[in-house]
């Protein structure tokens, strides 16, 4: 089994290798970038199986020497090379956990406050500013979407984004003493994060007969208004009953498109919960109510530290986190993501 999945990553690395070579795709800009990630990807895995090689031939040829005659050293050297051969399949195993299909995509994040009233929305905020410092520090660009009244809806794009920002989805919890308590008293308040796989037009049928496209004067705080025209626009897909408004531009033209590329990611990713009931699991679970109760990450402002529920990864320097210093979570998400694929292959096997 192991023999055989290397000798596929063997294969295909090699063939990759050459495709970067050839001029026809060289030529090609789609097919090279294509390439060039298949490469990049296939990379670690290619470098594992070089070194199962090494152990394999050092524990055979220690076997063989172990057969004129038994010597501790030898078996000592056997032992070794049997032990890094089945860290090594192990190692393989995990790298070529098939991915999920989502995981290039860019994503459109939507952040809402959740139990705390004002609280809440000041929250909603914080987290907004951690995601966007946590983009840059990865090297992502970010494009703002919309907003109002402590939500933020923005998007996150490069190639991976969604295999790192899929874990941000869920109710986030925090604990402190708000600003305007007299008391001191520590507060417990929430905002939830979505994260959504950002579709292309030509992968969603948006029909133009289901939309109920509304527009209306922008207003900012307290009711002001914000600018003399209808720019703001409201899309209400009738058939799902998912309804977008964008009102940031000035221009009408763009709070449309924006309100579209939203829709369609919406849309996009009720289709991937329709056909996979567990997703739709998941997205559940990513959402939620926003009540107290239900959290993925709690950040507690008096310990000055960061829980997340899922893996059980306690940080205590909730600065940087909040800084967007986030990679220790991702990590282990990531980790913990690939153990649970590896075991539903092995349970379909």
């Amino acid at each position: 089994m192991i023999e055989e999945l290397v000798g596929r990553i063997e294969a295909r690395f090699a063939e990759l290798e050459a495709s970067l070579s050839d001029p026809a795709v060289i030529g090609d800009r789609n097919a090279f970038e294509a390439a060039s990630r298949a490469y990049s990807d296939l990379e670690e895995p290619a470098r594992i199986a070089k070194e199962w090689r090494r152990a394999v031939g050092d524990e055979l040829g220690a076997k063989e020497l172990l057969a004129d005659g038994d010597d501790p050293e030898i078996r000592e050297m056997e032992t070794a090379a049997k032990a890094d051969r089945e860290v090594l399949e192990e190692q393989i195993r995990f790298a070529m956990v098939e991915a999920d299909p989502n995981d290039s995509r860019d994503v459109i994040v939507e952040i809402r406050p959740g139990a705390g009233g004002d609280e809440a929305s000041l929250w909603a905020g914080d987290l907004h500013r951690m995601l966007v410092r946590y983009a840059e520090r990865r090297g992502f660009q970010t494009e703002e979407l919309g907003g109002g009244e402590g939500s933020a809806t923005f998007a996150i794009k490069g190639n991976g984004a969604y295999s790192v920002f899929k874990f941000e989805g869920g109710t986030h919890r925090v604990q402190r003493v708000p600003d305007t308590e007299s008391q001191g008293r520590i507060h417990t308040s929430t905002a939830t994060v979505a994260v959504l796989p950002e579709a292309d037009e030509v992968e969603v049928d948006v029909k133009q007969s289901d939309l109920q496209i509304d527009v209306y004067r922008s207003s900012g705080p307290g009711g002001q208004s914000v600018n003399t025209t209808d720019s703001a626009v409201r899309i209400t897909h009738r058939p799902t009953g998912i309804v977008v408004s964008m009102q940031d531009e000035k221009s009408q033209l763009q709070n449309r498109e924006k309100a579209m590329r939203v829709l369609r990611a919406r849309l996009h990713e009720r289709a991937m919960e329709e056909q996979q009931a567990k997703l739709a699991a998941e997205r559940s679970a990513q959402v939620g109510t926003g009540a107290r109760g239900e959290k993925i990450r709690t950040y507690n402002f008096p310990e000055r530290r960061v829980k997340d529920h899922r893996v059980g990864l306690l940080l205590h320097d909730l600065d940087a986190v909040l800084d967007g210093d986030l990679d220790d979570f991702t990590s282990a998400l990531q980790d913990e993501e690939k153990r649970q694929r590896l075991e539903e292959q092995a349970l379909g096997q």
